[in-house]
């Protein structure tokens, strides 16, 4: 994609001379307040979103992103307590279709005049068509959510939500567009379910963008991909909005993202508007007191994990043989925090599973120890495999927690911890504390239900379900993908802690090299399924390449 073609210049021309003149006004938040459990999630926010306008939200995790995005999306269970949300569109009386809201446009359905009318979405009876037509024509991205056909093929995914009015001439045009425009034109023809979590979440991706929008909300769109692809997807995203004239909300905890895509930026803390403004001040104002440097000393024991030219090849009938692990030798010792880095696809989480036993090497081997035994993970039953999987813990990409029980539950009962209630109680409290939770959130999520928790808390939950069983050694995939930088640093430092207490090992698979430095001993960097480099996460960043760089190392590459 060239970010700089002449037609994107003519559109960015277009848009600043748009909003120079003063650009319609599309939304009105005007002062909205939403509680769960009692306790304010959004406080008295308002903000004005314009035609042609990226509105980029801020906070930590829990501070309401996701609450705001879906009150604006229109889910029924984030309707306000206080407050409306007042959206102007172009609507047609003679056939019901809807429009952004530039005057003197004729229906795109039936021909005929449309008129520009305000309308509170949420003072709409719930069965009114028109509240039916405004959802249609908003788009979502949500965290870490990847709503796809797996059985399909990338193409008939988008064929999918090109619905059936398109003729197939021209919807076989659109796909390849879209797909072209998220960079996934070589993958055309694979199943979706053999996409890696990044082309997984680009497909998701041109999908909405195939539904034509007139409102784009990207809910941390890029949390879990590596920069290269996530400035790809930024590029993406910006240019649909400044050709369409579309509005987007995009929320975000890394300040590089807010102030690559957005016009204007809220800063939220807390549920509470803490500053509006160009997108570089408001970052940088939330930035302040981020202090990085975290002591990670320790001494490491003998060989825990030993891979040996492990190899990890499946059949594609698209795809044909697929090399998703090609010849890969190192070994993890005990106590020790291994990175494994690299872009999406480069075979970073295919590998960690073979470590866990959920996948066996095509050839190789993979051996994990126990006590003074060696244990083959190609070898299944109890007297096999199960030996070592019993002691290994996995927060996974794509993680879930029970709905219908509180996060108590789900940290004791649930996983089935066989304490007394109330050490496991006090158990509980202390690995909510040891992944980033204040007393004062600890107190209010102890007893809430997962629905009722940001993406970001939830996701510390998760990691909180892992520790609090004590395994030998922890594998934690993108543990860090919805997180703001200050609870990335706080997962940082709860990993180091739980290293240094209960002598655990790390495995953590990451593109985010930021937390990898901080957290990890060593690094294993890996491209096209093999090892490219190991060592010291600084030496490997020292060695790169300049295009590696700016791929592997979040703010160091060129805006």
């Amino acid at each position: 994609m060239d970010w700089y073609d002449k037609g994107f210049k003519r559109c960015i021309a277009l848009y600043q001379n748009h909003m120079a003149e003063g650009a319609e006004a599309f939304i009105v938040i005007n002062n909205v307040s939403k509680k769960f459990g009692g306790n304010y999630v959004l406080r008295d926010i308002s903000a004005t979103i314009h035609l042609g306008e990226i509105l980029g939200l801020i906070g930590r995790s829990g501070a309401g992103k996701s609450v705001l995005i879906n009150m604006l999306r229109g889910t029924e269970e984030y309707r306000p307590d206080a407050g409306s949300v007042i959206y102007r569109f172009n609507t047609c009386n003679t056939c019901g279709h809807i429009d952004l809201p530039l005057p003197g446009r004729k229906c795109g359905k039936c021909g005929k005049d449309m008129e520009v009318q305000e309308i509170d979405f949420w003072a709409l009876d719930k069965d009114d068509p028109l509240r039916g037509a405004i959802h249609r024509r908003i788009a979502i991205m949500l965290q870490r959510t990847f709503a796809l056909f797996g059985d399909m093929s990338v193409i008939e995914n988008i064929f999918e939500a090109l619905g059936p009015d398109m003729d197939d001439h021209r919807k076989i045009d659109r796909s390849l567009e879209l797909l072209n425009m998220v960079n996934l034109q070589h993958r055309v023809t694979h199943i979706a379910r053999d996409l890696s979590g990044g082309e997984k979440q680009r497909c998701v991706l041109a999908r909405q963008l195939a539904r034509n929008p007139l409102l784009f909300l990207a809910d941390e769109p890029t949390g879990t991909l590596d920069p290269q692809t996530a400035d790809m997807v930024h590029e993406t995203l910006v240019k649909a909005v400044r050709e369409s004239g579309m509005a987007m909300v995009v929320t975000s905890h890394w300040p590089k993202a807010i102030n690559m895509m957005a016009d204007r930026a809220i800063w939220l803390e807390s549920g509470e508007m803490m500053k509006i403004g160009p997108p570089e001040e408001v970052t940088k104002e939330f930035m302040v007191g981020f202090e990085p440097n975290i002591e990670k000393e320790v001494d490491v024991g003998q060989p825990l994990i030993r891979i040996e030219n492990a190899k990890r090849y499946f059949y594609s009938y698209a795809r044909g043989v697929v090399k998703a692990v090609d010849g890969v030798t190192f070994d993890v010792n005990e106590k020790e925090i291994i990175g494994l880095v690299g872009l999406s696809g480069a075979g970073k989480t295919t590998l960690s599973r073979l470590i866990a036993g959920l996948n066996v090497v095509s050839d190789g081997k993979v051996s994990v120890r126990v006590g003074d035994d060696w244990v083959d993970m190609s070898v299944p039953g109890p007297e096999g495999r199960g030996r070592a999987t019993q002691y290994i813990g996995i927060l996974h990409q794509e993680f879930t927690l029970y709905p219908f029980d509180t996060i108590l539950q789900n940290l004791t009962v649930c996983i089935g911890i066989n304490l007394p209630a109330e050490l496991a109680k006090m158990k509980a409290i202390q690995t909510l504390l040891a992944v980033g939770f204040t007393r004062t959130q600890v107190d209010r999520i102890l007893y809430a239900y997962p629905d009722t928790l940001s993406v970001g808390e939830k996701q510390r939950v998760a990691l909180a379900q892992v520790l609090i069983r004590e395994p030998r050694l922890v594998i934690l995939d993108e543990p860090t993908g919805t997180m703001d930088p200050i609870t990335k640093l706080s997962v940082a430092k709860s990993v180091l802690t739980a290293r240094k207490e209960l002598g655990e090992t790390f495995l953590i698979v990451s593109h985010d090299m930021d937390f990898v430095i901080n957290c990890c001993d060593r690094a294993v960097f890996m491209k096209d399924g093999k090892v490219v480099s190991i060592g010291k996460p600084e030496e490997i960043v020292a060695h790169l390449t300049d295009r590696e760089a700016r791929i592997m190392l979040e703010g160091g590459a060129e805006e």
